[in-house]
């Protein structure tokens, strides 16, 4: 890409050039990422020709990104890493067009994430991660384009972008990808794709993501949409969770994803249940770097410190956070498994009775997780209705991986995971149900594909991952080779990760009204191809046939349908929890 002339910016009168940059030098030492900066891909609004991001000489917005809470030199955190968002260097650069640099990289974790951008279309290239043993390892880095990417999959839109005759009110997406890393080998460099032929691929930032190690997933929710709440104005939530898996320590996870502002947590605790909204005992606050309280920047997470509060698995915890300002909308996960609560005005927090809560909510707002010291790791379901929450299981704990849970931690042979249920209702593998920005009613969540980064792979001590998703797709017109393709790509990206994958062959749904013969002969062909057990699979669980129905094999088994044709009910779920083969969860 050659600068357009609008677009240069010189030095800094008596700034003096930055030793090395850009480019690496002659003998190949690795230098930090801001010495290879070559682009200025942001402009102040006021003065938006003063910057190029793309060549045409339009540029990300400073002011649209203050709003977001993404300013210079701030920490944000992103599928689990955190990345820098850059100050720009004397000459205003602030990111690097990617071209073979060598980067300088410490650490050792799971991945290497990097926030990046495509500004001519989808930039895709082979870099190189080396390791301080000598060792390395290519890797394929596609970077979306910045204003046609898939909304699914960004971390964070901005509501307009700059151009040198003002603002223009467009889309401006920023992309956070990972890069699986060998376990436990320190890193000592990166490589970074060659220029790709015919795009541009910038990055901003990159960090290794550390390994969770000592914690396990207990809880999670994964977001769905974005949605009106309230107002709310100086309020405080107390959310319904349950442990899968125990521990002498518990820390908490907010995702304020699909967002375009921050939103600002004023104090938070935790206590454990003792009933409704009233704990057993008094909470225990909750510090996010030794401060009551955080700001979460647009599509940034934040976890909290550790507290000691022992838990046991199969408990119920009270998660409590205090919303000082005025709220209006919050990502969720629109069907909880459990009646939450809404206080009154002011920081209730510390409060031990359940009076102070008097309104109930039904959704998870905020929260997507809850982390507790030591075990054994985590599975992690993906899938859709069958798998989230109803009106049915509310309040029951009796969705079947609330079933699976349980069993796991009555024996001693295969890990005693905590069980993370990522599913939302009426979600796909391979297109989105909520657009993946802004507010929305429809809360069915983005893709798997587009999800798995956030919902599977960022998640704490991931160990296996089990898919029991498909149906959805098929249903609403997907082919059964686009089915496979999804699975296929879903579990190849989770493998590559190191964890084991499993797959559930897709129920009958005989009798429900789009559930035609087509679709059923559809769903027989994808369920055939797993059950021949394709190499990117480590196991196979057979809800096709636990469930049919075997005088008609199209449809639930009677006893075993909720009575819709497409949800099993109680029964069913206990079956489906039977069938799960725990030696197949093993590493």
């Amino acid at each position: 890409m050659t600068p357009a002339t609008a677009g240069t910016v010189p030095p800094r009168a008596g700034a003096a050039p930055l030793p090395g940059a850009p480019g690496t030098p002659a003998d190949g030492t690795p230098l930090p990422l801001a010495r290879h900066f070559d682009n200025r891909g942001v402009s102040e609004d006021a003065h938006p020709q003063y910057a190029d991001f793309d060549g045409s000489g339009a540029s990300l917005s400073a002011g649209a990104l203050a709003a977001a809470g993404w300013t210079p030199g701030r920490t944000v955190a992103l599928d689990g890493a955190e990345l820098t968002w850059p100050r720009p260097t004397p000459s205003g650069d602030d990111n690097v067009r990617a071209n073979g640099q060598s980067v300088r990289v410490e650490g050792r974790g799971e991945a290497l994430v990097l926030l990046v951008a495509g500004t001519r279309g989808d930039a895709t290239g082979t870099g190189t991660v080396h390791y301080r043993d000598g060792g390395h390892a290519a890797f394929t880095l596609t970077a979306p384009d910045w204003r046609r990417g898939p909304l699914g999959a960004k971390a964070v839109a901005l509501p307009h972008l700059n151009k040198p005759s003002g603002r223009v009110a467009e889309r401006a997406l920023l992309y956070a990808v990972s890069v699986p890393l060998r376990t436990g080998r320190p890193v000592s460099s990166v490589t970074l794709p060659r220029d790709p032929a015919g795009a541009d691929l910038h990055v901003f930032a990159l960090s290794v993501r550390p390994a969770a190690t000592g914690w396990t997933g207990t809880w999670s929710a994964a977001p769905g949409t974005y949605a009106r709440v309230g107002p709310w104005t100086d309020r405080t939530l107390r959310l319904v969770t349950r442990t899968t898996a125990g521990g002498p320590r518990v820390r908490l996870r907010f995702e304020n994803a699909f967002a375009r502002e921050p939103v600002r947590i004023g104090a938070a605790s935790v206590a454990r249940r003792r009933a409704g909204a009233q704990a057993l005992g008094r909470p225990v606050p909750v510090t996010f770097g030794g401060r009551a309280g955080t700001e979460v920047p647009a599509g940034a997470r934040a976890v909290s410190d550790p507290v000691d509060l022992a838990v046991p698995a199969g408990d119920d915890l009270l998660v409590s956070f205090h919303l000082p300002g005025t709220v209006r909308a919050l990502p969720l996960h629109r069907e909880a498994a459990h009646t939450s609560y809404l206080g009154g005005p002011g920081d209730r927090t510390r409060e031990t009775g359940g009076g102070a809560y008097p309104t109930t909510l039904r959704s998870w707002p905020l929260l997507t997780g809850v982390d507790v010291a030591g075990g054994e790791g985590s599975l992690v379901v993906v899938g859709d209705s069958i798998t989230d929450a109803s009106s049915r299981t509310r309040d029951t704990d009796r969705r079947w991986t609330d079933l699976l849970a349980a069993r796991l931690h009555r024996q001693h042979r295969t890990p005693r995971y905590g069980v993370l249920n990522q599913a939302i209702s009426a979600n796909r593998i391979l297109t989105d149900r909520y657009p993946g920005d802004g507010e929305s009613a429809e809360s069915s969540g983005v893709s798997v594909l587009n999800r798995l980064d956030r919902d599977v792979l960022a998640q704490t001590s991931p160990r296996v991952l089990l898919v029991f998703q498909g149906v959805n797709d098929l249903r609403w017109g997907a082919t059964a080779e686009e089915v496979l393709d999804g699975l296929r790509r879903v579990t190849e990206r989770a493998r590559a990760h190191g964890l084991r994958t499993v797959v559930a062959t897709l129920a009958p749904c005989g009798g429900e009204k789009r559930c035609t013969p087509e679709v059923d002969a559809r769903r027989q062909t994808v369920n055939a191809a797993l059950r021949a057990r394709p190499g990117h699979v480590d196991a196979v669980l057979d809800a096709d046939r636990v469930l049919r129905d075997p005088e008609r094999p199209e449809r639930l088994l009677p006893r075993y349908d909720s009575g819709d044709h497409l949800h099993p009910g109680d029964a069913g779920l206990v079956a489906l929890t039977d069938a799960v083969d725990l030696r197949t969860l093993g590493s």
